[in-house]
């Protein structure tokens, strides 16, 4: 298949659209680089450096079998501060897309959501059908992408699919995790492990948890890969389909952090830190849905496996 892929200079996209070419699509990688690296682009991919918002309906005025979307913008704390970014960001911006979609009878859609659609959850592991109370803008902004998908699915009979991701780690090779602001556990803690940081935070020892820190479930980046092929393979047209995806199990953020200790033999100082407001004790996905409908199961789930290929990645990025 034609494939076009947005944000695919991004970690999770440059990560997927390495799968989709080793699979055998071509692909067509659409980032305005904002966020993203140019050399996260798979050299077998072609290249478009353009605004998504702009660029749309030109790019896919070629014809396309299908969109994996995963331009967005994603700091939670971010789309408190500056809501307006969100909305305008991801919703109106995927609005285009859509409505470009429509326009040139792109009959397929995969679509980056977020675990943060559900908010604090009542139950864990979380299915899809709990309820979604997003606490912030960016999971708000998410779930009203997930809505608006829906419609353009029963009334233009686009064959869709929304993954919900949980906490993606690890790395592919030379795709792998480098942001500029960087709020995830795992790379933060190897930053410590590089010299790049002094210690790791701990937010709350007193969590009612096994050790008292924060449960949370983690999902290597290619077995997330793996699960956008299949939901490109069993799209079905006039539906759409929403999947959690995460391993079914926790770790916590010590046991994250000796794995991070273990694996690189660094002693990793870690501080204990006042709580966040809005963290959850735990959140796990139950990924049945997944594994029911696409034959999907995670294989690197390993925390150990995951904290490695982090690490090999992130060494292979250090100044020698």
């Amino acid at each position: 298949m034609k494939l076009l892929v947005t944000g695919g200079a991004g970690y999770v996209g440059s990560v997927n659209a390495a799968h989709l070419v080793a699979a055998g699509h071509e692909v067509v990688v659409l980032d305005d680089l904002s966020t993203g690296h140019r050399d996260a682009v798979p050299t077998e991919a072609r290249f478009v450096e353009a605004d998504l918002a702009t660029a749309a309906d030109e790019v896919l005025a070629e014809g396309f079998d299908g969109v994996l979307h995963f331009a967005a913008k994603s700091l939670v704390g971010e789309s408190v501060q500056r809501p307006e970014l969100y909305w305008r960001g991801n919703v109106v911006t995927a609005i285009g897309l859509l409505d470009a979609m429509l326009h040139h009878g792109t009959p397929r859609l995969v679509f980056s959501s977020t675990a943060a659609t559900y908010g604090e959850p009542e139950q864990v592991p979380i299915r899809e059908d709990a309820p979604t109370r997003p606490t912030n803008p960016y999971g708000a902004s998410k779930l009203a992408i997930d809505h608006a998908i829906g419609s353009y699915a029963r009334a233009h009979g686009l064959a869709a699919t929304s993954l919900r991701y949980f906490n993606v780690a690890g790395a592919h090779g030379r795709f792998g995790e480098r942001h500029a602001v960087e709020t995830h556990l795992i790379p933060l803690v190897l930053q410590v492990a590089s010299g790049q940081r002094e210690s790791a935070q701990i937010f709350g020892d007193d969590w009612p948890t096994p050790d008292g820190t924060c449960v949370r479930d983690y999902i290597h980046v290619d077995d997330l890969a793996a699960a956008h092929l299949l939901a490109l393979a069993h799209a079905v047209p006039g539906e759409h389909a929403i999947y959690n995806l995460g391993s079914g199990s926790g770790f916590s953020v010590r046991e994250v952090v000796e794995a991070c200790r273990t694996v690189t033999g660094h002693p990793i100082p870690a501080n204990v830190a006042p709580r966040r407001a809005g963290d959850p004790a735990v959140l796990v996905a139950s990924s049945a849905a997944a594994s029911e409908a696409l034959g999907w199961r995670p294989e690197k789930t390993d925390l150990l496996t995951i904290v490695s290929d982090a690490w090999r990645f992130a060494q292979g990025r250090l100044p020698v």
